[in-house]
């Protein structure tokens, strides 16, 4: 038998073997079960996060828009001459024009701030799934001259303004009267409802009129706030603004959501970040109860030791010896933990439905929050670096103990024996 292997032989004996102090077993069981319930917990939730954050970038891209082409003054007069150019753009899904400006909405006695998007329908689906999101009517009923809107079922509900109701739209821009300078307002006939698309902000405010009709009640003439691109992929959006600012000559003011929405995703992140770090800290005292267990066995083993040592067995090989106890519960606790949290991040919709149905109650109500269900992504990446973290974790944990075994003098540990 080579050197090399009896450290790692005993070692693993010392893991199965019954110790006759029932402490020990009782502090070394903790440690394991500590490793596996903070490693479980910390796949587990780090996926629901992954899960929230995509979920959320899902539905904020859905509404925004992934590349804006803006004038420098605040209107875009030539934005039919940018149509070649972004049409040129292999990554340019689809693009369409807009104006996009603040006012209030009133009807009967209610009043709300409202942002209103001016669009043209049979363009606005090219940048925008505004239309599959419709709860009541057709957003294919905003025509030119109508004077219809479609509003967010939080700002109807603000109103308590249905389909069929006539609301008033007030501009902030002022005309002049005889009377003085007066307010710019128009009704506008609420011809359906959209929900359930974007963060909460954009039901309570969004107001949608046919582009035309948003350019006679801003004064726009036949400018527009600018034109909004959708890409093929929302991530390459900062590289494709680069570009099309380039090949526009920095005309135009262009810019990305990454940079509209930056501190929202970097709060997103920094959430995420901090979540780990005291999970870890699960890990990590789970991971130092090794340290006491091994220390105890340590001391309840100085005999075996002294003779080991005596029989020729190095202080290396000693120290080897509770570097293998103490890593195998380390290993074993992390394999677990690592098992559970993967098996329950990808299952955890039917999980918490279990759990809704078994308590008669709703976790997250549809009425209160934007996401209403669990919508992890197990990454792999992350699985690694939390089972690497804990193993790493739990060797550095048994080195003092294995040092201090390494250390003991076999005459002074047989003494009294």
């Amino acid at each position: 038998m080579s050197a090399v292997n009896l450290p790692i032989l005993i070692g693993a004996r010392y893991s199965r073997a019954k110790r006759r102090n029932g402490f020990i077993s009782f502090i070394s069981g903790i440690s394991m079960i500590g490793i596996a319930l903070g490693v479980w917990v910390l796949i587990t939730v780090i996926s629901i996060m992954n899960g929230f954050g995509n979920e959320l970038r899902g539905r904020v891209l859905d509404v925004t828009s992934h590349v804006t082409v803006n004038g420098q003054s605040g209107w875009l007069s030539d934005w039919r001459a940018l149509a070649p150019t972004l049409d040129a753009n292999s990554s340019v899904k689809g693009h369409a024009p807009y104006i996009y400006a603040q006012g209030l909405a009133t009807y009967s006695s209610a009043v709300s701030g409202a942002l209103v998007r001016g669009v043209l329908p049979e363009e606005e689906h090219k940048v925008s799934p505004i239309a599959e999101h419709m709860l009541v009517g057709k957003f294919s009923d905003l025509t030119p001259g109508s004077y219809n809107t479609v509003l967010g079922e939080g700002l109807a509900d603000t109103l308590r303004a249905e389909v069929g109701d006539k609301i008033t739209l007030i501009s902030p821009q002022g005309q002049s009267t005889p009377a003085g300078l007066m307010p710019r307002l128009r009704r506008f006939t609420v011809v359906g409802i959209f929900g359930g698309i974007g963060p909460d902000e954009f039901d309570q405010s969004l107001a949608y009129v046919h582009m035309r009709d948003a350019a006679k009640l801003y004064k726009a003439g036949n400018q527009v706030s600018g034109v909004r691109v959708t890409l093929e992929d929302p991530y390459d959006a900062r590289q494709v603004g680069a570009e099309l600012a380039d090949e526009f000559n920095f005309k135009y003011y262009v810019d990305n959501w990454t940079r509209q929405y930056k501190n929202f995703f970097r709060a997103l992140e920094v959430e995420r970040r901090m979540t780990f770090i005291v999970l870890f800290l699960i890990v990590a005292v789970a991971a130092f109860n090794i340290v006491s267990t091994l220390v105890m066995v340590v001391t309840d083993k100085r005999a075996d030791i002294a003779i080991l040592r005596t029989l020729g067995l190095s202080p290396n090989g000693v120290m080897g010896i509770f570097f293998v106890q103490g890593v195998t519960s380390g290993l074993l606790g992390t394999v677990i933990g690592a098992v559970l949290g993967v098996l329950t991040a990808l299952n955890i919709g039917d999980i918490i439905l279990f759990v809704e149905n078994l308590v008669g109650y709703q976790l997250f109500p549809a009425d209160v929050y934007i996401i209403t269900d669990f919508p992890a992504e197990l990454r792999w990446s992350d699985v690694t670096t939390i089972v690497s973290a804990s193993i790493v974790l739990s060797m550095l944990a048994t080195l003092y103990p294995a040092w201090r075994a390494s250390k003991t003098q076999p005459a002074e540990a047989l003494r009294y024996e």
